[in-house]
């Protein structure tokens, strides 16, 4: 599959460039809205991890996809009380900003003898409307989180201002790897990066980078 080998060539490239293994950086293959024919279509092509936007579709396609190896990943903004759908059936959820969001999934993993893996979402762009947990805010957040026993604190990510400049998206990434570095540097993940500049986001650090039009082509509004 021509546009996945590209999408991969450009990662294994952009670690390459800044002296990293290729291996340090997951490709999420952003697959929302996409039936299930064709993340079998991509997984056929060796793509294994797949992320997903809204809780009821990825529901459906976990189920759907059981019997296979494909793992997936919740990157989209999950609503408290549609976290049922999602915790236990992910391996990751990358959108945990809010306290109200991570009790429930805290109250769900421990209802269900598990713990959930999951990373903080960070508003490293500083727009009021967007998702994610203030920089000031953010030690207290993990400190808060960190003690629940149902969580699993696996890094953080961020969805940079799509408005931005090449340069001022770099700056952004740099800083949520800043941040995980001053909070704890041995938090192993950093989601950050999407088709247009997931490069810049590996050689910043990142260790999972979402792409989804790059390899699925342009998909319809939900």
């Amino acid at each position: 599959m021509k546009s996945l080998i590209d999408v991969q060539n450009r990662i294994r490239e952009a670690c390459l460039r800044v002296h990293r293994a290729p291996e340090s950086v997951r490709l999420v293959a952003v697959s929302k809205t996409f039936p299930v024919s064709k993340i079998q279509e991509v997984a056929a092509a060796g793509q294994q991890l797949f992320g997903e936007n809204y809780a009821q579709e990825c529901a459906e396609k976990v189920e759907e996809l059981s019997d296979s190896d494909i793992e997936f990943h919740f990157v989209g903004t999950l609503q408290s009380n549609k976290a049922r759908l999602v915790v236990g059936r992910v391996s990751l959820i990358h959108s945990v900003d809010r306290s109200s969001l991570a009790s429930e999934i805290n109250r769900l993993s421990v209802q269900r003898g598990m713990k959930q893996p999951i990373l903080i979402q960070v508003n490293t762009s500083g727009e009021r409307t967007k998702g994610g947990v203030l920089p000031a805010d953010l030690g207290a957040f993990y400190r808060d989180l960190k003690s629940s026993p149902g969580i699993d604190i696996q890094g953080l990510m961020c969805i940079h201002n799509m408005d931005a400049s090449p340069e001022q998206a770099r700056l952004e990434f740099r800083m949520l790897r800043e941040l995980r570095d001053s909070l704890d540097a041995s938090l192993p993940e950093l989601s950050m990066g999407m088709s247009g500049d997931f490069e810049e986001a590996i050689e910043e650090g990142a260790t999972l980078v979402r792409v989804g039009t790059k390899i699925f082509g342009n998909r319809t509004r939900k």
